[in-house]
């Protein structure tokens, strides 16, 4: 009889078995402040879980359709928040990239 295989550890896992969560800008709901070209940014991302109403990103000109993860974001100023924008996440890191032409949000 060969002997038992070691199984491997998820990259979120004690060595007890018990799970971790990650820490960190992958969670959803947890603000975190992100400094660019373009000055400082509160970033949130949103899980999509709720099935809340569709928006339009920024980005693409795109609807994101509910239950679709994606980030949102407003200036890192006071009073920032009523300036929230709902992007795509892929739209959201490549807004360096836009033409010229687009506004900033």
């Amino acid at each position: 009889m060969s002997p038992r295989r070691a199984r491997r550890r998820g990259p979120f896992e004690r060595q007890d078995g018990r799970a971790v969560r990650p820490v960190g800008p992958q969670v959803a709901g947890v603000d975190r402040v992100e400094s660019a070209h373009d000055g400082e940014w509160v970033v949130r991302n949103v899980s999509g879980a709720a099935q809340g109403k569709a928006y339009r990103c920024p980005g693409c000109e795109q609807e994101i359709g509910p239950g679709l993860p994606h980030v949102v974001s407003w200036p890192a100023w006071s009073g920032g928040e009523d300036e929230r924008r709902h992007w795509h996440t892929t739209c959201w890191r490549n807004r360096a990239n836009r033409g010229p032409g687009r506004s900033r949000y």
